[in-house]
């Protein structure tokens, strides 16, 4: 049977999985702006600040031609979306990740991906060729579900919550209420009690 795997392929992948590797940092790293700014949203839109300030220089340095606002008005509407997929995941990775923990969280998210893209390949969705999901595809996507199963199986359940005393250790569990929980965390550092 005829496979896509090749050398170059595989140098291809290679790269995705080192871009892969920094989502669960993204993730973190999110999570814990959060927490400081008080309110997921915030961070959101930090995060999608700090991500326009670093393609902008990146344009210039690969000489990016002019974008062809012209043809907008002519886009389908779905083009649009991966600003709104962006905003949702950013969310609900801040929101999300300091729950579930870094590998629960991710490893869902891929089992989401991979089942999204099986069907986006199966019926040449969004312009993309055709590629049908044969058994041995749909095979891997449900392997991933079930290690997405077993992490969750054999994630311990969180440490209870520290006393008033030790309450600097248990930050990171506190943010876990709600998304005000940072902010509430927050607040008596800011103006402390008389």
């Amino acid at each position: 049977m005829p496979t896509s795997l090749s050398l170059s392929t595989a140098t291809l992948a290679c790269a995705a999985l080192v871009a892969g590797a920094l989502v669960p940092l993204q993730a973190g790293s999110n999570a814990a702006l959060g927490r400081a700014l008080g309110h997921p949203l915030w961070a959101t839109v930090a995060s999608l600040l700090v991500s326009l300030l670093c393609v902008l220089p990146a344009l210039f340095v690969m000489h990016a031609h002019a974008p062809l606002l012209g043809r907008a008005t002519q886009l389908p509407v779905w083009i649009w979306f991966g600003g709104i997929a962006g905003v949702i995941y950013i969310t609900s990775a801040l929101v999300l990740t300091p729950r579930l923990g870094a590998t629960t969280f991710i490893v869902s998210v891929i089992a989401g991906q991979m089942l999204t893209s099986l069907l986006i390949d199966n019926y040449g969705l969004m312009g993309l060729p055709v590629k049908p999901a044969n058994p041995g595809r749909v095979a891997g996507v449900l392997l991933i579900f079930a290690g997405m199963l077993l992490v969750q199986w054999f994630t311990p359940a969180p440490a209870p919550r520290p006393a008033d005393g030790q309450a600097g250790a248990g930050a990171g569990t506190s943010a876990e209420a709600s998304p005000h929980a940072a902010a509430r965390e927050i607040e008596p550092s800011a103006h402390p009690h008389t």
